[in-house]
């Protein structure tokens, strides 16, 4: 399990996070729907967290969410690096009625997102722009290449929270152990 407290100006987290967990949340970011939405990742990750947050909610919820990406990001990155005996490749599709995205995703030391989900304006109060936002700072921070696109869909909370859960299965599966692959790379190292 890894902790990590981050403070500044805009936000104040602390989060503590076990890669080897099962599931089980206790989010608190003022963001009723973002909360919503790592809750859904932790549940289908099979990852425990614990993730307070008090932001600058006044001014808009960007600041939370992107600063949360970055501390679960960085969290991850001491969980998953030195990668050994895993899968490192994993991806999921994941329906939610007519809703459907698909999250192939690398743990490569590597950060890189493609993000294609075509979902505008607010989900409730929360502006789904900061989705890309999240993803952003988890991979940059985690050291994940990740690849998030929808296939279809048409109601916003079932694109962004088939992303969610999408991104939490794959990491989940890239994750499994695989003794037979020691490093899983030609190079060695990752």
């Amino acid at each position: 399990m890894q902790e990590l407290n981050r403070d500044t100006k805009e936000t104040t987290i602390s989060c503590k996070i076990d890669i080897n967990g099962t599931g089980k949340a206790d989010i608190q970011t003022g963001i009723g729907f973002f909360d919503h939405m790592l809750e859904a990742f932790t549940k289908h990750s099979a990852i425990d967290m614990t993730l307070k947050c008090d932001g600058d909610l006044h001014v808009d919820y960007h600041h939370t969410v992107e600063d949360c990406g970055i501390v679960i990001g960085k969290i991850l990155k001491k969980e998953i690096f030195p990668i050994e005996n895993v899968e490192r490749y994993g991806n999921a599709t994941v329906v939610m009625d007519e809703a459907s995205v698909t999250c192939a995703l690398d743990l490569s030391n590597r950060p890189f997102l493609v993000y294609e989900v075509d979902v505008i304006e607010k989900v409730g109060t929360f502006d789904v722009e900061l989705v890309e936002e999240f993803f952003h700072a988890i991979v940059m921070n985690s050291g994940i290449t990740c690849h998030i696109i929808q296939d279809r869909g048409r109601n916003k909370h079932h694109i962004i929270e088939a992303s969610f859960k999408s991104f939490a299965v794959a990491l989940r599966r890239a994750l499994v152990e695989n003794t037979k692959l020691g490093i899983p790379s030609t190079k060695g190292v990752l």
